[in-house]
């Protein structure tokens, strides 16, 4: 599985993402520009020392992300007021799960140029306005996961 942030702003929610990529063995992909510098305390805290133990790659532009793409590659846009539910896309090994900025998403003429490929996660309070990045990524990947058969270790 592949996780991509497009534009992260906030440091520690990036390096709760590259734990979470870590646990899972996901590579994640940083689409510049950031809103913080990869030596950020914040970042290597929040990451911990995971980031050893995460393959990740860092993209000057989405453009230069979209053009290393292999060929088939299937994208999965995660953004409020999606086509379908996450839970109801069947995803692949090899997906990539794109998530946009803490504060404005992903640009609308990218969610649009792929309406079959948007997915929400459903919002129960109408005054909340958005979950947390790494949660949301978590949400996804685990879904993911689960639908190729990942079970993880259970406790006796």
């Amino acid at each position: 599985m592949n996780i991509v942030l497009v534009e992260p702003e906030i440091p520690p929610n990036t390096g709760n993402v590259a734990r979470l990529c870590a646990a899972t063995r996901t590579t994640l992909h940083l689409v510049e520009p950031l809103g913080f510098k990869l030596d950020d305390k914040q970042l290597q805290r929040a990451g911990m020392d995971y980031w050893q133990h995460v393959t990740w790659h860092r993209w000057a532009s989405w453009a230069a992300f979209q053009s290393a793409l292999p060929t088939g590659a299937r994208l999965w846009f995660i953004e409020q007021s999606g086509t379908r539910h996450y839970a109801q896309a069947q995803f692949g090994a090899e997906d990539y799960l794109v998530f946009g900025r803490e504060t404005a998403g992903l640009p609308r003429a990218l969610l649009e140029a792929h309406r079959d490929r948007w997915l929400r996660i459903p919002m129960f309070n109408a005054q909340a306005r958005s979950l947390n990045l790494s949660n949301c990524c978590a949400l996804v990947l685990y879904e993911a996961l689960r639908q190729q058969g990942f079970v993880g270790e259970i406790a006796d």
